[in-house]
C-alpha cells in the first residue's frame, strides 16, 4: 500500500539501516570532552533543588548540562578569540580523525607475506584476570575422575574415558604459546588431519596462526613460531573453511566486511562489506552450506542474517530477524535450509530458508519454531545430529533435539523446547569472551559432542544428552580458555584466553 502522498513506504530494514547511519553521525557528539582538554569550559551553576512536601525527602541532584553539537560557540569560545577558535577546530578534526580510523575496514587486497602486528603488543595482556571473574573459581574442577570412575553405563564410561584422556600440548606450555596479541575472540581448526593447525582472532583484528607439528624448544630461550596478520580493523568475530577448497579460510568482523584467506597464495581479499562504505553493521558469525560455497551465511548484531553470492559481489540477500543484536547462528549441516539464530532479545529461533515471504527489504524467512529463555542468548548451534545447543546469560546450555528435521514441511511450525538443560556459569563480565558452544562437525565415532570454555579455567565437553563426558585443563593456564572450538573430525579442542594465549588438547 502507497503512502497518502505517493511515495512507498518505508520497509523496517531501510528504517533500521538509516538509524544505524544516524548513529554513526552522530559520534561527534562524544567529541565535546575533548574540547574541555584544549579550552575549560565553566560549568553553569547548578540548579537550586525544588521544595518537597516531605521536609526528609533527598533532593534529587541537578543533572549537569550537556551538549548536543561540537562547536567553537557553544564550547564558550568567543568571535575575537581567533587563536583559541583554531585551536579548538583542529582538536575537533584530529578527534574525528581518531574515531574514523578506528571504524575503518581494511579494504583492499593484502599480501601477507609483507604484513604483520606490531611485536610490541604482543608483550600486552590481562593481569589479574581471575580477580575480576564474575562467580568463578579458578581451578576447581566441577566434573573429576570420581564422575568418570562411578559411571554405571559401560558405553558412557568408556567415552568419558576416551575425551578425558586427551592431554595437553606437550611441546610447549599455553604461558609460552601467545598466538594473538589481545584477547582471543574467535578459534578455529583447519579441517585437514594431518596435523593440528590454529587459526585464532582477536578483539583488534589480528589473525594468528599456530602449525602444533613444529618442533618442541630446544633451549629455554626458544619461542614458538606464530604467524600473526592484521586482517581486520576491529574484532575478529567468526572463522570458516571452505568445504571445497583446503586453501581457502574466510573471517567475519565488526568492521563489517568478510575476508577470504588464501593460504597457498599468502593473498587475503574482502569477498563482502556494505555497499556503503560509512554503514557500520558488525558481523558476528559467519557459516556455509557444504552443498554450496558460493553462498556464505552471515549474522549481524544489527539483528540481520544475510546471504551472500560469492560469484557476484552485488548480490546480497539481507533479513531482518530480530529487533536486537544476533549474537550467532548456524545452518544444519544436513539440511541446510534450517537457520538457527541467537538473539539479545532472549530467543533462540528456527528458519526455513525454503519459503522466504514478504515483498522487498521486507522479505524474511518462514518462522518454524522458538523459545524464549529468561536473559539473552548468546549463540545457537546445529549439530550434525539434529540438536540446536544455546548458551545464555540464565547460567544453563540448553539442547534441544530434532532427530526428525529432514522431515519438516516447508513452513510448518514446530513445537520447540529443551530436551536437556545444563547448569553452567556463563557470566564473562567484560573482559572473558563469550562463552559459546560448538560441535564437532564431522565425528569419526558417530558421537554428537561439543565443547564450551568454563569460567574456572577449562574447557567442558558434553554429549547431546547433556552428558558431560571431560573436563579438559591443565597447568600454566592462567585465564579461561572461553574461545574454545573442536576439529571437524579429530578429537582435538583448542581454547583462546583473554591473555591472547593457546590451549590444545590432542
Amino acid at each position: 500500500m502507497s503512502a497518502a502522498d505517493g511515495t512507498k513506504p518505508m520497509s523496517a530494514f531501510e528504517r533500521r539501516r538509516l538509524e544505524n547511519k544516524q548513529a554513526n553521525t552522530e559520534l561527534i557528539n562524544e567529541l565535546s570532552t575533548a574540547a574541555k582538554k584544549v579550552i575549560p569550559v565553566v560549568p553553569k551553576p547548578a540548579a537550586k533543588p525544588t521544595r518537597t512536601r516531605r521536609k526528609d525527602a533527598p533532593s534529587a541532584p541537578a543533572e549537569a548540562p550537556r551538549r548536543t553539537r561540537a562547536s567553537a560557540r557553544l564550547a564558550g569560545i568567543e568571535s575575537t578569540n581567533e587563536l583559541d577558535k583554531r585551536k579548538f577546530e583542529e582538536s575537533m578534526e584530529e578527534e574525528k580523525e581518531k574515531q574514523r580510523a578506528k571504524r575503518m575496514r581494511v579494504g583492499g587486497d593484502l599480501d601477507l607475506g609483507s604484513i604483520g602486528v606490531d611485536g610490541k603488543k604482543w608483550e600486552h595482556g590481562m593481569k589479574g584476570l581471575g580477580d575480576i571473574l564474575r562467580g568463578a573459581q579458578p581451578g576447581l574442577r566441577t566434573f573429576k575422575e570420581e564422575d568418570i570412575k562411578e559411571t554405571t553405563d559401560k558405553d558412557l564410561k568408556a567415552l568419558r574415558e576416551k575425551m578425558g584422556g586427551l592431554e595437553l600440548y606437550e611441546k610447549w606450555s599455553p604461558g609460552a604459546i601467545k598466538i594473538t596479541p589481545q584477547r582471543v575472540y574467535t578459534i578455529g581448526l583447519h579441517p585437514t588431519e594431518d596435523k593440528p593447525i590454529i587459526f585464532a582472532g582477536d578483539k583488534e583484528g589480528a589473525m594468528g596462526v599456530f602449525d602444533a607439528s613444529q618442533d618442541g624448544p630446544e633451549d629455554e630461550d626458544a619461542e614458538p613460531q606464530v604467524s600473526a596478520f592484521q586482517t581486520h580493523s576491529r574484532t575478529i568475530s567468526s572463522f570458516l573453511f571452505s568445504p571445497s577448497d583446503p586453501n581457502a579460510v574466510f573471517s567475519a568482523s565488526y568492521d563489517s566486511s568478510i575476508r577470504k584467506l588464501d593460504i597457498a597464495k599468502s593473498v587475503s581479499v574482502q569477498v563482502y562489506a556494505p555497499a556503503d562504505p560509512t554503514e557500520d553493521a558488525p558481523i558476528s558469525a559467519i557459516d556455509m552450506a557444504s552443498s554450496d560455497p558460493n553462498l556464505i551465511y552471515f549474522s549481524t548484531l544489527q539483528g540481520v542474517v544475510g546471504r551472500h553470492d560469492l560469484r557476484d559481489p552485488k548480490k546480497t540477500d539481507q533479513w531482518y530477524l530480530s529487533q536486537q543484536k544476533i549474537g550467532g547462528f548456524s545452518l544444519n549441516p544436513l539440511n541446510p535450509h534450517l537457520l538457527a539464530t541467537a538473539s539479545l532479545d532472549r530467543t533462540v529461533k528456527i528458519w526455513d530458508l525454503r519459503k522466504i515471504s514478504g515483498k522487498g527489504d521486507d522479505r524474511t524467512p518462514a518462522l518454524l519454531a522458538e523459545h524464549e529463555s529468561r536473559l539473552s542468548i548468546s549463540h545457537a548451534a546445529w549439530s550434525p545430529g539434529g540438536h540446536v545447543a544455546t548458551s545464555s546469560y540464565d547460567n544453563t546450555v540448553k539442547i534441544y533435539s530434532f532427530p526428525d528435521c529432514a522431515t519438516w514441511k516447508a513452513g510448518e511450525t514446530v513445537t520447540m523446547e529443551p530436551a536437556h538443560i545444563v547448569p553452567h556459569n556463563n557470566q564473562t563480565g567484560r573482559w572473558v569472551t563469550i562463552l559459546k558452544p560448538q560441535w564437532q562437525q564431522r565425528p569419526k565415532d558417530g558421537i554428537n559432542k561439543f565443547v564450551i570454555g568454563n569460567m574456572n579455567r577449562f574447557v567442558d565437553v558434553f554429549a547431546a544428552d547433556g552428558s558431560q563426558l571431560a573436563q579438559l585443563g591443565g597447568e600454566d593456564i592462567t585465564a579461561v580458555p572461553a574461545a574454545a572450538q573442536f576439529h571437524p573430525s579429530m578429537d582435538w579442542v583448542a581454547g583462546g584466553t583473554a591473555s591472547g594465549k593457546l590451549c590444545l588438547w590432542m
